[in-house]
């Protein structure tokens, strides 16, 4: 292997690296082992594109488990315990569940649910992106869930009674009202969220599924250099944080903005007003 890699640098490289000092030169070569030699660096593409997907539909997954999660809890605080009959101990059956959810998933770590869910849930599945996404999504849901629970109760209890004056029952109101204002307020931390659940899947290779940290350690092993597989990958990803990073604080940015406009925009219509 090492004369194959050899043959084709000094048949490949261009003379000014050849004859480049030994350290440089040395430098040189070890990049070519690593990322053009066999089209390797296509590992780290093929692994950067399944961390993406991961990561996406792991949180898509989180989001909707979330919202369901944080209403249930949401409902029995704030009527479960007025409500009676069978509707109080269907509600209060599915507060419980979702407790010990909450209580398992945040208890105990992220690398341990994937490998029980990929050796013994779903032992028969092949489909490892299927398996990672569940795995992941399972594990969000759960801070998800807090996250848009913290959100609804931050709206103001004035907000459900105007709701409910207008005609509309508490499912409308929650849907219509409450929920719209709270995902206005917890976007920025759902956001926040994505790039947390981002690193995280870096140790879906534990499971074999090919993403980006597996693809830098895969080069290392055939390569016999991993200093420069996983410089890469960490570069990789400090990259992407950055940029989801930037794209946060704008958002955060343009919603604190957007309620001091609107005020400034009614203190004009209303000093218009009076001077006419």
């Amino acid at each position: 292997m090492t004369s194959a890699v050899m043959e084709q640098w000094l048949s490949t490289a261009p003379e000014w690296m050849l004859n480049a000092p030994e350290g440089l030169n040395s430098f040189f070569y070890n990049i070519f082992k690593c990322f053009i030699y066999d089209n390797r660096y296509m590992l780290i593409v093929r692994g950067l594109s399944n961390t993406l997907q991961l990561t996406f539909f792991a949180l898509l997954l989180g989001i909707a488990l979330g919202v369901v999660v944080s209403l249930v809890r949401v409902t029995w605080d704030k009527i479960g315990r007025d409500m009676h009959g069978f509707g109080r101990i269907v509600l209060g059956f599915f507060n419980v569940l979702c407790k010990i959810y909450l209580t398992v998933i945040r208890g105990t770590p992220v690398m341990v649910q994937i490998m029980i869910i990929y050796f013994v849930i779903l032992a028969s599945s092949s489909n490892k992106i299927f398996v990672g996404c569940l795995a992941f999504g399972i594990n969000s849901g759960a801070y998800v869930a807090e996250i848009i629970r913290g959100g609804i109760m931050s709206v103001d209890p004035g907000q459900m009674e105007a709701g409910r004056s207008l005609g509309f029952g508490y499912v409308a109101t929650m849907w219509y009202i409450i929920l719209p204002q709270a995902l206005k307020t917890v976007l920025p931390s759902l956001a926040n969220e994505f790039i947390v659940l981002l690193k995280e899947t870096s140790i879906a290779g534990y499971i074999g599924l090919p993403d980006l940290t597996y693809a830098g350690n895969t080069i290392g092993g055939t390569s016999f250099v991993y200093f420069y597989p996983l410089l890469a990958v960490a570069l990789i990803y400090l990259i992407l944080v950055i940029f989801f990073t930037y794209l946060v604080g704008k958002l955060e940015r343009r919603l604190q903005n957007s309620v001091p406009m609107r005020k400034s925009k009614r203190r004009k219509k209303i000093s218009a007003g009076g001077e006419r």
